[in-house]
């Protein structure tokens, strides 16, 4: 046992190193800036709006003024989408930090690294409560610490390591009362609490732990349907008065109606989100073509990446090519591995049970992802974060999967290890695969943001000798954010080059039709100074910008992510 809380306590060091490591390497997204300016208690709504303003004005979201918890109630709920528990934590976490000394983006990240890191022991807690097996933990406790997506989520100063910790935690629950339903024993009263208390927060944490919650529901409905068949059949229907069917039944009736009077103080809330422009982004109802198949592959690979991501997002294409064949020479290895364990797990007695509710929990939230997804027109696969509802289920099947192929295996004598041996035990090459798949999202070579500032900023600095006026459509503090991830590098790379600050314009878009944006811009560049360089940046107008005294650059510029622009040179 000491030897498994030694090695327990090794993974915990190497996944939080891995976490840690180059934690403000990657330029913060509109995502990051929201968690950094809610948690502050600060509004986006205090950036000026239609009107050309200067660098120190569009971060002012981002400066400390001693806000309250309060003040992140409220300033998340009018502005935002999402459930406040994670930012009101974050707000008390950056208070501990003083205001200068210490990077805001390394602060806001270290939460989600932190708690990224104590999902390590937490899944190790489940794997010995699923399994109750020393082997498996410790495998499942090395495959989280090493895990690319895992690794993703922790770097990102967002709220999905939290949720994570509820999903072990409420699947912890779920795993031990499918066991006490088989051996017909009643639920204590804090079992039943403590289980409500975790859902509840989990709902708090982010919305789509319903999701979690809905698949362990049809789960335990599946199962207790089997246990009555099971049960009426050896006792002829009489146990159904039983003490412990009835005391049973009286727990799950209490623990739903507990859950969902939880998740009902967030259902205004909710259907704000719902309705919101914030959430555009995910729906997809007019599909044509191969866009029918898109979300699967999009699913696929977000499976892939939990256990494995070399450098293929690197512009190097050999490095791309070579890191995308060793990926699939990996999985077309280890697939099979895992199938076979998985079968081996529902061949024995002492594994089976766990199996089957692990499996059919991670199936069932796959399935309700797709059923959103095609029936819905809400494409759930676009963001692969959202997967870590079922994301701990997956590296747990894969830790038991492998410990029973091991198990089974013929003794090695450690004294003379064969050379075949890395071929009996897969073990060493997942492992190795995952720490080079770790590495990979540490040093920014996979999982690359959504929004790439600095190659946007880099291409400005380039071809502007001017002083410059980086204008946008203004719908909601997405375009906030993808603005200051702008204004953020430009604080970090700042040179003597670009020593002359560059003006902001957020052009409200109005309607859909509307040509307001294009009115402002029309309206703001004719009272600059000019020589200036004029960049449209997303800036989405009904009709064609013409602008007077101005021309479209003709140089070939490169493609960013997340920003589409276009220079105008202002003589």
């Amino acid at each position: 046992m000491k030897k498994s809380y030694l090695n327990l306590l090794v993974w915990v060091a190497i996944g939080t190193v891995l976490r840690f490591t180059q934690l403000e390497l990657k330029s913060p997204w509109t995502d990051e800036f929201s968690t950094m300016v809610f948690s502050l208690g600060n509004s986006f709504q205090t950036v000026l709006l239609n009107d050309a303003i200067p660098l120190d004005l569009l971060m002012q979201p981002l400066v400390d003024r001693g806000a309250g918890t309060l003040d992140v109630f409220r300033n998340l709920l009018s502005e935002s989408n999402h459930p406040p528990l994670y930012f009101v934590l974050a707000h008390l976490w950056m208070k501990l930090f003083p205001k200068d000394g210490f990077d805001l983006v390394w602060v806001a990240r270290s939460l989600p690294a932190i708690l990224g890191a104590a999902s390590i022991p937490a899944i190790y807690a489940l794997g010995y409560v699923a399994f109750r097996s020393r082997l498996v933990a410790n495998l499942a406790a090395a495959i989280m610490a090493l895990s690319p997506y895992g690794i993703f989520l922790s770097q990102e100063a967002r709220h999905y390591t939290l949720a994570i910790l509820f999903v072990i935690a409420s699947l912890g629950f779920v795993v031990v009362a499918v066991r006490r339903m088989k051996e017909r024993k009643p639920f204590p009263f804090w079992f039943s609490l403590a289980w409500i208390i975790i859902n509840c927060l989990g709902i708090a944490s982010h919305y789509f732990f319903a999701f979690t919650l809905v698949a362990q529901a049809l789960v335990l409905v599946v199962f207790g349907i089997l246990n009555y068949r099971d049960e009426a059949k050896l006792n002829n229907r009489k146990f159904i008065l039983s003490k412990f069917y009835i005391s049973n039944l009286k727990s799950f009736v209490v623990i739903i109606a507990g859950t969902v009077a939880g998740g009902l103080v967030w259902l205004p809330v909710w259907q704000h989100s719902y309705n919101s422009e914030l959430t555009e982004w995910i729906r997809n109802s007019d599909r044509i073509g191969w866009e029918w198949v898109t979300p699967i592959f999009q699913g696929i690979a977000a499976w892939i990446t939990m256990l494995s991501l070399l450098p293929i997002e690197v512009t190097e294409l050999p490095i791309a090519i070579a890191s995308g064949v060793v990926m699939l020479i990996f999985f077309i290895w280890v697939t099979p591995i895992l199938i076979r364990g998985i079968k081996m797990l529902l061949l024995q007695s002492n594994t089976k049970l766990s199996t089957l509710v692990l499996g059919s929990f991670v199936l069932t939230s796959i399935a309700s992802f797709f059923t959103i997804t095609y029936l819905f027109g809400i494409d759930l696969t676009r963001g692969a974060r959202y997967n870590f509802v079922y994301f701990p289920a997956v590296i747990l099947l894969a830790a038991a999967s492998l410990a029973i192929v091991v198990k089974n295996q013929p003794q090695i004598n450690l004294n003379k290890i064969p050379k075949s041996w890395l071929l009996n035990s897969p073990i060493p090459l997942v492992l190795l695969m995952g720490f080079l798949s770790a590495l990979t999202v540490s040093f920014n070579l996979g999982y690359q943001k959504y929004y790439r500032p600095d190659l946007l900023v880099s291409v400005i600095q380039n071809n502007s000798n001017y002083p410059v006026l980086i204008a946008t459509t203004h719908k909601t503090h997405v375009q906030t954010g993808e603005m200051m991830g702008l204004g953020w590098e430009f604080k970090r790379l700042s040179s003597p080059k670009m020593a002359r600050n560059p003006l902001f314009l957020l052009a409200e878009k109005g309607s859909k039709y509307s040509n307001l944006p294009t009115k402002t811009l029309l309206n703001i560049a004719s009272k600059l100074p000019r020589p200036l360089d004029l960049w449209l940046v997303n800036f989405q107008a009904a009709n064609q910008v013409e602008l007077i005294n101005c021309s479209a650059s003709s140089k070939s510029l490169p493609f960013v992510d997340g920003y589409d622009y276009q220079l105008y040179h202002c003589r």
